[in-house]
């Protein structure tokens, strides 16, 4: 929570500093920006499972952060958005994760087993967003339609699993198999302060020497939810 609480405090401080600089270029041509802090919630899929694993339970993403908007335009409705952010993802699934002398091993559970209520694997990211953004808003119109779309590159600072079942509590964190570099494609469009949002992610989880019934695992995030766009 410090960490969080520190870097929400350093996007504060961009967006004053920005705000300040606008103030100064709006004075002579209406150099206006639509610098944004963000914050959305999103319901996380697995993609690309292999046979026999399923998801079980709902599976829960927040992000927060702050883009910086550089019109590329002289009407500024065209722009290039660059930011930073922080982002939590739950995956509940059927694939246990646990530690041993011999390293780190993957189980698939019998998804009808009523045996266990909970197995969780859960990411931490510091993410950039990179955005191509096309909006009809003007220096004096705020509310507005949006059509953002982009990439999202995050590098996982920290990962969990959790299980809880029969075999008892098994916790795992440090998951050196997790891919620390996750990447892959937004969307975000809609009308005014609340939009539709959507993340696919163009590799993998885990890395190739995952294996579950010696076949890699290969799952990648797939993100639907929404996000509010905060001036």
């Amino acid at each position: 929570m410090r960490v969080l609480t520190l870097i929400f405090v350093f996007l504060i401080s961009i967006q004053n500093i920005s705000g300040q600089t606008d103030t100064d270029s709006t004075a002579v041509d209406n150099k206006y920006r639509e610098d944004q802090f963000y914050i959305s919630t999103t319901y996380n899929l697995l993609g690309n499972k292999p046979s026999g694993v399923s998801q079980r339970g709902f599976s829960t993403g927040f992000h927060l952060g702050f883009i910086r908007d550089m019109p590329i335009n002289e009407r500024r409705n065209f722009a290039i958005g660059l930011g930073i952010g922080v982002s939590s993802n739950s995956y509940n699934n059927n694939i246990l994760v646990s530690e041993d002398n011999q390293g780190v091993n993957y189980t698939l559970i019998d998804d009808t087993d009523a045996s266990f209520s909970r197995n969780k694997l859960t990411t931490y990211l510091i993410e950039v967003p990179l955005e191509f953004r096309w909006r009809t808003s003007t220096s004096t119109v705020y509310k507005f339609w949006r059509i953002y779309t982009g990439f999202k590159f995050g590098y996982v600072v920290y990962n969990t699993t959790k299980f809880r079942g029969s075999l008892g509590n098994i916790d795992t964190s440090g998951i050196s198999d997790v891919n620390r570099i996750q990447y892959g494609i937004t969307l975000s469009a809609g009308y005014s302060t609340f939009n539709f949002h959507l993340y696919y992610s163009l590799n993998n989880i885990f890395k190739d020497e995952a294996k579950l019934n010696d076949q890699t695992i290969g799952i990648n995030a797939v993100k639907i939810g929404l996000i509010v766009y905060i001036l």
